[in-house]
């Protein structure tokens, strides 16, 4: 019964032993290869403290709201950043920051506005990024036909 609802999830059965991004082929590590937890919650930190300090800034000048108005501000202003810029730069500033780059399964090139809006979307669900499959991709990267792999761009170990 486990392996219906695996199979369902995770498509055609491969071996355990496969790594990440085999059946989308990526390469198992280096640039290019899926990204695991680790730097996705980086990226996700560094965005979301980007974002309250964009909100904290209508805040400085004076705009007044109530606590929940400006955590819905800094829920949309993440949301905003997360559209915007995976759609211009195919990453977000936390993403740079973390080396990590949302890309299209089909080719491995920038996915569209209307893919990237649709990923964005169910991410403010946020139980799609919860739930993913062997290829570590969450619900809604798999909606959106995209993947989250390592940049290509590598920081030197100098």
């Amino acid at each position: 019964m486990g392996r219906a609802l695996g199979g369902w999830l995770e498509g055609p059965g491969l071996p355990r032993d496969t790594p990440p991004g085999a059946r989308l082929g990526l390469p198992a590590d280096g640039p290019g290869s899926v990204v695991g937890f680790g730097p996705r919650i980086i990226a996700y930190i560094v965005d979301g403290v980007l974002a309250n300090l964009l909100v904290g800034l209508l805040f400085v000048v004076g705009v007044d709201a109530a606590a929940d108005i400006r955590g819905l501000a800094i829920y949309g202003a993440f949301l905003l950043e997360e559209l915007v810029l995976v759609t211009v730069a195919g990453q977000t500033i936390g993403m740079r920051l973390a080396g990590i780059r949302v890309i299209r399964v089909r080719d491995f090139g920038r996915q569209s506005w209307p893919w990237i809006l649709v990923r964005t979307l169910l991410l403010a669900l946020l139980v799609p990024a919860f739930i993913w499959d062997r290829d570590l991709r969450g619900t809604h990267d798999r909606a959106a036909g995209t993947v989250v792999v390592r940049d290509e761009i590598v920081p030197s170990k100098a």
